[in-house]
């Protein structure tokens, strides 16, 4: 399966999928003018891991800034990784957040109740 690797822009996300190498991370800022467009590719391709899945996946969460738009396609990539953990693969979320964010501690706090997925809140900087 070959990775996914797209460098960050000032709008869109730095993007890490490569399961080869048990690399899974979205980070930066997620404001693409068309988040359907820029994330489909991401969404097929973890529907296509999710079919034949590392035994333990860590997905990393490093977002710093993301818009309304991208929280919902943040919530579509967290349900597919929960499919993969209700199949009986070990998974690890991990929402890192900067210290001086409130909002970005609480947007993984949110998205932890809603995915019935353990999220680990990292906390640095």
């Amino acid at each position: 399966m070959d990775p996914i690797i797209i460098s960050a822009t000032e709008d869109t996300p730095g993007i890490r999928l490569d399961a080869a190498n048990n690399i899974f991370e979205i980070s930066g800022r997620s404001l693409p003018e068309d988040v359907v467009k820029f994330y489909r590719p991401i969404l097929d391709w973890l529907d296509t891991y999710a079919q034949s899945p590392n035994e333990h996946t860590v997905f990393d969460f490093k977002l710093s800034y993301f818009n309304t738009a991208s929280s919902k396609i943040i919530l579509d990539i967290l349900m597919k990784l929960e499919g993969i953990h209700n199949d009986g693969k070990k998974l690890t979320i991990k929402w890192h957040y900067p210290s001086d964010d409130e909002d970005m501690m609480e947007a993984g706090e949110e998205y932890a109740d809603i995915v019935d997925v353990p999220i680990e809140l990292v906390e640095y900087g």
